[in-house]
């Protein structure tokens, strides 16, 4: 398949990548993969703001709204079932686009991932429930005391990441740190990556008005259908987790949509600060649409 070529366009979430890989589809006549973690679980819609409608009947979207919040997924599933499709859909397309702002998903697919273990669900229910029961705390004390070199590295906030450390550890006998050889996989298709960013504070804008139109779209009503669910990991993430404790009583509506803005901000920060380190992106601005697709079809030539 060297003659056939994934375009990954990447950015900070509310910065335009949906509007951008729309426009590349339609003009190269190819289809779109979602790489945003929040946009697979089909019961939320408003919050992760996948596309509307109209959007998805313009060009043909895969991975949006195709997991249940119940559903277990990881980055390595995702590798898999991405690998496996652009397999299929090379027969037919020469370029496929992959769009989104979950890091860890985009380099799934462009570098791949350890191959891991698959996880005994007993292992698996038992760390979700000491987690439930005692906290995030109760993880950091078992990954410190399992997996002292990973636990130097890790996103000690970040429940998933806590959860998968201690899942292969437990399922292995072998410390999660040995299975992270970070090694590129070499893939039989052309990369080319694209970056959008902006101007801080206009992009902090964007975020915010965006956070107003979720609220007025009906989020607050959308997550409330979900506070029996709210321990779950699919629920853990921000336009949610915030609305939760203003259901509990615990602080007025206005705090909470202050608190999804702050929290989108700081998501947006995260995002670039990963992006940042991959030095094949090639970055633009999200109105250089015309000037993006000419340096896709020079890319795509070489």
């Amino acid at each position: 398949m060297d003659n056939k070529t994934l375009i990954v366009i990447v950015g900070p979430t509310g910065i335009g990548k949906t509007d951008l890989g729309i426009y590349l589809a339609q003009k190269l006549d190819t289809e779109i993969i979602s790489a945003d973690s929040r946009q697979f679980f089909r019961e939320l819609k408003i919050g992760t703001a996948v596309p509307d409608a109209e959007q998805l009947k313009a060009v043909k979207h895969h991975f949006i709204g195709n997991k249940s919040i119940h559903d277990y997924y990881n980055a390595s599933s995702f590798e898999f079932e991405v690998i496996d499709l652009l397999k299929k859909r090379f027969v037919e397309k020469n370029h496929m686009i992959m769009l989104g702002g979950s890091g860890m998903y985009v380099d799934a697919v462009c570098k791949g991932i350890d191959d891991l273990p698959e996880i005994d669900m007993e292992i698996r229910n038992s760390l979700i429930k000491k987690f439930e029961t005692e906290g995030i705390e109760s993880l950091r004390f078992e990954l410190k005391r399992l997996d002292p070199d990973y636990y130097a590295i890790a996103d000690l906030k970040n429940p998933k990441r806590l959860l998968k450390a201690l899942e292969i550890t437990l399922q292995t006998g072998k410390p999660y740190s040995t299975f992270r050889t970070k090694t590129t996989k070499k893939r039989d298709f052309k990369i080319i990556k694209i970056g959008l960013n902006m101007d801080r504070e206009k992009l902090y804008k964007r975020i915010e008005e965006r956070v107003d139109k979720m609220i007025e779209s009906g989020l607050v009503n959308e997550a409330k259908q979900f506070i029996r669910y709210k321990h779950l990991n699919s629920l853990n993430t921000v336009g949610y987790k915030e609305l939760f404790p203003y259901f509990d009583g615990e602080y007025s509506l206005e705090r909470a949509i202050e608190l999804i803005k702050r929290n989108s901000r700081r998501y947006a920060k995260r995002q670039l600060s990963w992006f940042n380190r991959d030095k094949e992106i090639r970055w633009f601005q999200p109105d250089e649409a015309e000037k993006i697709l000419n340096f896709v079809l020079k890319s795509i030539k070489k």
